[in-house]
C-alpha cells in the first residue's frame, strides 16, 4: 500500500498554495472518509443547523489497497474538525495524515463483530496486512450499527445537538428495515437489520457465490449464501491459470449458474470463466462512489444487489 511521510505531506501543502481557510466558528466541519461513511452520517446530521458534512474520497475504483491521498484530500483533512471512518484497516493510506491532524475520530468499527480477512493473496505477490476485513458496511445489521456508532460520537462531541444525532439515527435505522422495493424483499430485510432468521436461501434455488472481489465477505454472511471463492484482480493483473482452474471446477461441481463482478471492478477474468462453463456474469455494487446523500442510495444499492442474487440464481 502507497504511503506519503510526514514530510512529504507537509511539503505538498506548501506546494499546493494557500492552506485552507479556518473552519468557521459557528460550523461543525464533518469530514466522512468514503461513500458508504458519508451517507450514513448525512443521514445521522440531516436537518441539523451548523453541521457541514463533506465527502474525502469518491473515486470508481473497486477497492482503495493503492490508495494515495491527493492534495485536496489532504486539505480536507486539515479543515475537519471532525473525522468520521470506517476503521477496521480500510484507510491504512491515511495514517500519515492524521498524525497531523487535530480533529476528533470517530471510528465506526468499534465495537462491531468483525470477520477476518478471506485467506487470499494478492496478484502483486504481496499478502494484504489487514487482519479483519474491513467491508463491513455491506450487510444491513453492521451498517445500522456504524449509523448508532456516528450518532454516539457526534453526541459527544456536539451536546447541543445530541437528541437531534440520536433522533436521527433512529429514524435512519427504520428506514433501514424497510424502505426497499417490494413486500418480500422488504420483509428479508427488516429480518436481517432486527436480527431474524429469513435469508436469501429461502428464495434463491442456489446459495452459493463466487466474486472477483473479495469485498461480500459481509453480504455473503448477512444474507446466509456460501461464499465459495473470492478473488481480487490486482488493476493491470489477471487471476492466475490455477485460480481460473479452480473456479471452473466449482462452477461444474455445484452446478452454478453465475459469477459476480463489483461495480468498479475488473470483468476480465469472469468473462474467460463465462466462455469456458457457460454460466452468466452479474454485477454487484459495494458503494465504494456514487450520488446523493442520506441514506436512500445505500438502500437502493442493497435492495438492487438483493435482486441481481435473487435473478441469478434461481
Amino acid at each position: 500500500m502507497k504511503r506519503l511521510s510526514a514530510a512529504l505531506l507537509a511539503a505538498l501543502l506548501l506546494l499546493s498554495g494557500c492552506r485552507q481557510a479556518p473552519a468557521e466558528e459557528d460550523k461543525l466541519h464533518i469530514l466522512a472518509t468514503t461513500y458508504p461513511v458519508y451517507l450514513f452520517t448525512t443521514a445521522v446530521t440531516e436537518g441539523i443547523e451548523g453541521v457541514e458534512v463533506s465527502l474525502l474520497v469518491n473515486s470508481q475504483t473497486s477497492c482503495l489497497h493503492d490508495y494515495a491521498l491527493t492534495v485536496d484530500n489532504m486539505k480536507a483533512i486539515e479543515g475537519a474538525d471532525v473525522i468520521v471512518m470506517n476503521g477496521a484497516g480500510l484507510e491504512d493510506f491515511m495514517a500519515d495524515a492524521l498524525e497531523q491532524s487535530d480533529a476528533a475520530v470517530i471510528d465506526c468499527s468499534e465495537g462491531i463483530g468483525l470477520l477476518p480477512t478471506l485467506e487470499h493473496q494478492g496478484h502483486d505477490g504481496h499478502d494484504h496486512e489487514e487482519e479483519y476485513d474491513p467491508h463491513y458496511w455491506m450487510d444491513p445489521r453492521r451498517a445500522a450499527l456504524m449509523v448508532y456508532q456516528i450518532a454516539d460520537g457526534l453526541s459527544v462531541l456536539d451536546e447541543g445537538h445530541e437528541d437531534q444525532y440520536r433522533t436521527n439515527a433512529i429514524l435512519t435505522y427504520d428506514a433501514m428495515g424497510g424502505t426497499v422495493q417490494d413486500a418480500d424483499i422488504a420483509q428479508l430485510m427488516t429480518a436481517q437489520v432486527t436480527g431474524g432468521s429469513l435469508s436469501l436461501t429461502d428464495v434463491c434455488a442456489a446459495n452459493q457465490l463466487i466474486t472477483f472481489h473479495d469485498g461480500f465477505q459481509y453480504f455473503a454472511d448477512a444474507f446466509g449464501l456460501d461464499l465459495l471463492k473470492a478473488i481480487e484482480e490486482e488493476e493491470g493483473s489477471t487471476a492466475s491459470a490455477a485460480e481460473i482452474k479452480e473456479i471452473t471446477a466449482l462452477i461444474q461441481e455445484y452446478d452454478i449458474p453465475a459469477i459476480f463482478v463489483e461495480k468498479n471492478g475488473s470483468r476480465a477474468t469472469a468473462e474467460v470463466i463465462a466462455r469456458e462453463t457457460g454460466c452468466a456474469v452479474y454485477e454487484l455494487d459495494m458503494l465504494m462512489s456514487g450520488e446523493g446523500a442520506g441514506i436512500q442510495p445505500y438502500l437502493d444499492a442493497m435492495n438492487a444487489n438483493i435482486t441481481t442474487i435473487r435473478e441469478a440464481l434461481l
